[in-house]
């Protein structure tokens, strides 16, 4: 049995996912939980990280008929000839995952870099990094571009 990619429709990958697993295929469906804006709010959203694709351990002899005939499966990646999924790379994001979840490293950031928010406010906005503070991932920087201190969450940021 080797693992194989499989290609669904969109917003699909749960639920193939679900009837593989009631046949008794091992299946992977990697998520990544990030957080952003929508309005002035801010959320918490979980999002494939391969969008419209999942993983799924089987013999390609035994169950490929099976799976391409599975609603919410579009085809099996390789169609007549499947591509294997190197057992490496279904390890690495295995590694990676908690709760279901990809865990994204964060970065370390050092007294004077230079660091662009990538979202809220102050989208696009470049800043001078000062200090982490006290709390969840909270970090201190300096908006060069209205001399102005301002306390933010460590993922809007990354180092340039």
């Amino acid at each position: 049995m080797n693992w194989y990619a499989l290609y669904t429709k969109p917003r699909k990958e749960d639920a193939v996912a679900v009837r593989l697993q009631d046949a008794q295929i091992e299946v992977l469906t990697p998520k990544l939980k990030s957080k952003r804006y929508k309005g002035n709010k801010l959320i918490e959203t979980v999002e494939a990280l391969f969008p419209c694709y999942l993983l799924a351990k089987f013999d390609k002899d035994k169950c490929s008929h099976l799976i391409s005939y599975t609603r919410g499966v579009r085809y099996i990646v390789g169609k007549s000839n499947p591509i294997v999924v190197n057992e490496e790379i279904v390890n690495a994001i295995k590694e990676r995952m908690k709760e279901g979840n990809i865990v994204i490293n964060t970065q370390n950031f050092e007294r004077g870099d230079r660091v662009l928010i990538r979202d809220g406010p102050f989208k696009d906005f470049y800043g001078i990094f000062e200090r982490e503070i006290r709390g969840a991932e909270r970090v201190l920087i300096f908006l060069n571009t209205i001399n102005y201190r301002v306390e933010l969450d460590s993922w809007l940021l990354k180092k340039q």
